[in-house]
């Protein structure tokens, strides 16, 4: 579900691919650009939703040219989550020299369908995803890859049309991912949160793409960049956005190169050394600025992070803040100080990774936060995939705009790690056909990586960077392989999810008109602490606490697993029983995890792992406690 697709690109061709499933009921809905020729036995269905958008946001008009009426991706978004999840394979596959080699999609053998229910606009409406939740669900489709979201204030579960239109999905046996937001790295951003879908936040990977800044005294320094165009390895003159403020512009805004803030006479030909600010914190609009006062380039100096936001389009490079106080440094102390660029190029195994995307939204969620969020962890960062070629996304008007269309394209965001999950999860389903999106979930989880590739732990960018959490990555980043054998699963049914919505305070009237089901729930909030997730969640441990958990073994019949536990700072835990065996008439087995506090302070959040090991698998789940002394953090005498 997303902005739709490109059906000529390469990561579509159904070459290899089996016929259709007889069960699949999808059609191929047609619209402008767009025929039942355009499917084939890799694309099997594609539908479009717009009465909803044009009732919400107004007429749509595709006479603006940046729109198609039908399934037909104008943006790109589409496209790239769709062969991130499902792409065919793509021999030298490259963003404009960069990044090149063979691409393909998690799941290269899976069938694709297409909901196209947002548009180029930006805008998605409640009632179209709705309705395409309808459709998939009538369809057939195994699993829903949802890359879209609203940022917080969240809307109850039995309100927001996602939580609704998945929830129905999950009911029928549908995996639903979705994306965790990119509003990080701060705490309580985390969107689509409720139990029954998969929350994916974005890790980077081991690529960069570095480019060289050399300063007339042959002292260099090192940034990232996309751009690959208009020849920069020559000299020009550098100047700080600052020193060359229009009149009547603070100094600040012209630091950081805000729009309207630079003086044309002098900027023009330079390269423009630009600060991020609180207030202007982009590097494209710092690149937007400078182009409109007809500048060479730009440095753009931020605090660190692997994701490029410098555009393509436009010499932009992009370096951390000691590096870009180092150019300000020479900047002061030469009479005509210049730098020259080098070209971008490919670099891998040169970064430790995995890390938490900078960006990536972080928990605990702020409308259930006994519901730890995100769960897992995917790659989000300067990701490859295919693009629409019919794409805006050139954001600047300069004129290497003019060059041939893009069919892959670099991109972030925690869209384009949910994706990555989805396609994993094809290939679970296609391994364990009879497990619920619950245990999916459970095996992705239960099995994820905490460390990075030399075994250190796992680190989440941030101001300033830190050890990772499970507020950052929820049971870790995805180990696919792990997943396959997680040995123990934590299962769920529908009516655990049904009592989850009445533990959460809302009326039966509500309950009923969103889940269309009956099921006797007590309104008890201890049940939203023994909902059988894959984690243990305390948001406010008053006193000695016990909760529940129930797995099923899915590993070698006769099996018996130890109990370990590596308690959150502050805090006893205790495990009944230790030991748990299971035989070919035993297969589920439940056991009680007591917690109690140890500090007589005030705590903050602290972490720790039970793990259930058999000499084989290793099952952990995330503990997450927070303890509270008084209901108040401060009381008077």
């Amino acid at each position: 579900m997303d902005t739709g697709i490109w059906p000529e690109s390469e990561s579509f061709k159904d070459k290899g691919m089996g016929k259709v499933p007889s069960r699949w009921k999808g059609i191929c809905q047609e619209g402008e650009g767009f025929n039942r020729s355009h499917c084939n036995r890799k694309i099997i269905g594609a539908r479009w939703y717009l009465k909803g958008y044009e009732a919400e946001f107004g007429k749509l008009d595709p006479n603006d040219g940046v729109e198609f009426l039908s399934p037909r991706d104008a943006s790109g978004h589409g496209c790239h989550t769709s062969s991130t999840a499902s792409g065919a394979l793509v021999e030298n596959a490259n963003f404009r020299g960069l990044a090149q080699g063979l691409a393909r999609g998690g799941a290269p053998s899976s069938w694709l369908a297409i909901y196209k229910v947002c548009w180029a606009t930006g805008g998605c409406s409640s009632a179209d995803l709705l309705a395409a939740f309808d459709d998939a669900i009538f369809d057939g489709v195994n699993v829903l890859s949802v890359s879209l979201g609203s940022p917080p204030p969240l809307s109850t579960y039995v309100d927001d049309a996602l939580a609704i239109g998945s929830f129905h999905a999950v009911a029928r046996g549908i995996s639903v991912v979705c994306s965790a937001g990119n509003s990080g790295p701060y705490p309580q951003t985390v969107i689509n949160t409720a139990p029954w879908v998969i929350t994916v936040a974005a890790s980077t990977i081991d690529r960069d793409f570095p480019a060289v800044v050399t300063m007339g005294n042959n002292q260099t320094v090192v940034g990232q960049s996309f751009h690959t165009g208009r020849e920069v390895n020559k000299f020009h003159p550098i100047v700080y956005g600052a020193d060359i403020a229009a009149t009547d512009v603070d100094e600040n805004s012209a630091g950081s190169c805000d729009l309207e803030t630079l003086n044309a006479t002098l900027a023009r030909g330079k390269i423009v050394l630009c600060f991020q600010s609180r207030s202007q914190r982009s590097a494209v609009i710092a690149s937007r600025s400078v182009l409109k006062v007809k500048g060479a380039g730009v440095i753009f100096a931020q605090f660190p992070t692997k994701d490029v936001s410098c555009p393509w389009s436009f010499p932009c490079i992009q370096v951390d803040f000691a590096a870009g106080t180092s150019l300000l440094t020479y900047i002061a102390a030469s009479r005509n100080p210049g730098v020259k660029f080098s070209f971008s190029k490919t670099v891998t195994g040169q970064q430790l990774a995995p890390e938490v995307a900078y960006f990536s939204s972080r928990g605990p969620s702020s409308l259930s936060p006994s519901v730890l969020k995100p769960d897992i962890a995917a790659p989000g960062v300067d990701i490859l995939a295919s693009w629409s070629p019919a794409s805006s996304s050139k954001p600047l008007d300069s004129p290497q705009n003019k060059e041939s269309p893009v069919n892959f394209k670099l991109d972030s965001g925690t869209s384009m790690a949910c994706p990555h999950i989805s396609g994993i999860v094809a290939l679970l389903k296609g391994i364990h056909p009879t497990w619920s999106p619950a245990a999916i979930k459970s095996a992705l989880v239960t099995t994820a990586s905490v460390t990075d590739e030399y075994g250190q732990n796992t680190v989440a960018e941030g101001a300033p960077h830190k050890q990772a959490d499970p507020f950052d990555y929820g049971g870790g980043h995805v180990d696919p392989n792990k997943a396959l054998s997680p040995g123990l699963i934590y299962d769920m049914e529908i009516s655990d999810y049904v009592c989850f919505l009445y533990a959460m305070g809302y009326n039966s009237t509500a309950i009923s008109l969103m889940t269309r089901v009956r099921t006797p729930c007590r309104k008890s909030a201890k049940f939203l602490l023994n909902l059988n997730l894959p984690s243990i969640t305390i948001p406010e441990l008053k006193q000695r606490l016990t909760v529940s958990r129930t797995v099923t073994n899915v590993g070698p019949i006769n099996s018996v697993y130890f109990a370990r536990v590596q308690a959150p700072a502050g805090a006893h835990v205790t495990v009944k029983p230790l030991i748990l065996s299971f035989n070919s008439t035993t297969k589920k087995l439940k056991f009680k995890v007591t917690i109690c506090s140890q500090l007589k302070v005030q705590g903050r959040y602290s972490f720790g792992n039970l793990y259930w090991e058999d000499g084989i698998h290793v099952v952990r789940i995330p503990l997450t406690v927070r303890i509270i002394i008084n209901d108040y953090f401060y009381t008077e005498t």
